[in-house]
């Protein structure tokens, strides 16, 4: 099948116009002008890009990842596949260790089964200080028992693990995670720009929602923010939603680190369904207008995000390049995380792929080779 397009988003550049070649369930060819036989989809005002890749998401469409169930994880993974997310890990909150160790273990299943590309765990080792919509009363200082029976839980599908470092016994948390070949990244977090720094050699290599729910940058205690916007080698995941991250906040961390920002939806229950009351974790979730707080406090509970959406933000409000959005929300989470052949539209990589219109609204979506939507 050649699905051809007014442009044609590749990693390195934007071919207008441009074709994908598919065949079976991988991209075999791409290329600029008019394809050699006719196209099998002629899309002349649309947007070719890659399916999105959420490595920060809690649920959607009603359905949430902490219920721990394969149930649950299909629910999650077909509202955002719609709005044309075609990768995601499953992210964890704060639990219980008895109710973290019966999640992993479940979704572990769901990961293997290839509905989910990994977990990625959001405490329960973070700062009482930062607790956004975390249960103070479930956080704790790291734990090596619990962190080695999570990871044997898990079976090798827990990817990412977000922590507060300055906890006593965070740096040692952090050297196992990476031993183990787990993302480690810092989040939730009161670490001064030393401690961060700290982290950072010792393996971290991920700010968690930079800007949300850590010490903010200070000209004499400039904390995480400086020690992970200076690190080259340092990843930031970005919620572009206009409530979590001013647009000019997203330009700095983007000009930055233009190849190492990573757009997140940290999505909860409520995304790509109505507003209501939800649940995330033990914690009741308020939804008005689009916005998740927590009933009690009000602190922002997530977003109610798609990955489309924050594309669409990025480039319309933010300013962002559409090449560089889309990377952000795509090839760069897939390299972060080391996830193989997803992410790009080149040949060899699974073709997962997304058709956007002339405002960036997702119109039809392709995941391994065939149309869902």
């Amino acid at each position: 099948m050649i699905i051809a397009a007014a442009r044609v988003v590749t990693p390195t550049r934007v071919l207008a116009p441009g074709w994908v070649l598919v065949e079976g369930d991988r991209v075999a060819d791409v290329g600029e002008g008019t394809p050699g036989r006719p196209a099998d989809v002629d899309l002349p005002e649309a947007t070719l890009v890659p399916g999105f890749v959420d490595v920060h998401v809690h649920g959607g469409g009603g359905a949430s990842f902490d219920a721990g169930t394969a149930h649950d994880a299909a629910a999650v993974t077909r509202a955002h596949l719609a709005h044309g997310t075609t990768t995601m890990l499953a992210s964890l909150v704060t639990a219980t260790p008895e109710r973290l160790l019966a999640s992993v273990a479940e979704l572990a299943a769901a990961s293997e089964d290839g509905v989910i590309a990994g977990l990625h765990l959001e405490g329960p080792w973070l700062s009482p200080k930062r607790a956004g919509a975390h249960d103070p009363a479930l956080l704790t200082e790291p734990d090596p028992a619990l962190l080695e029976a999570l990871l044997e839980a898990g079976r090798g599908q827990v990817r990412m693990v977000t922590l507060a470092p300055e906890l006593p016994g965070g740096l040692d948390a952090v050297r196992r995670l990476v031993a183990a070949g787990v993302v480690a990244a810092i989040g939730h977090t009161e670490a001064t720009y030393d401690e961060a720094r700290a982290a950072l050699d010792a393996g971290a290599r991920v700010g968690t929602h930079l800007f949300n729910a850590m010490r903010p940058l200070h000209h004499r205690e400039p904390g995480p923010i400086a020690a992970l916007l200076e690190r080259p080698d340092a990843y930031v995941e970005l919620i572009a939603d206009g409530v979590h991250v001013h647009p000019a906040a997203l330009r700095l961390a983007a000009e930055a680190k233009p190849d190492r920002i990573v757009l997140v939806t940290d999505a909860m229950a409520a995304a790509a369904a109505a507003d209501g009351d939800y649940r995330l974790g033990r914690m009741t979730v308020t939804v008005r207008d689009g916005v998740a707080r927590l009933a009690e406090g009000g602190a922002i509970a997530g977003s109610t995000l798609t990955l489309a959406a924050a594309v669409r933000y990025a480039v319309q409000v933010a300013g962002l390049s559409l090449a560089d959005a889309v990377r952000a929300a795509s090839s760069t989470p897939a390299e972060m995380l080391g996830l193989q052949g997803i992410g790009s539209l080149v040949p060899g990589h699974r073709a997962d792929l997304v058709v956007l219109d002339e405002q960036l609204d997702v119109q039809r979506v392709l995941h391994r080779g065939r149309w869902v939507t």
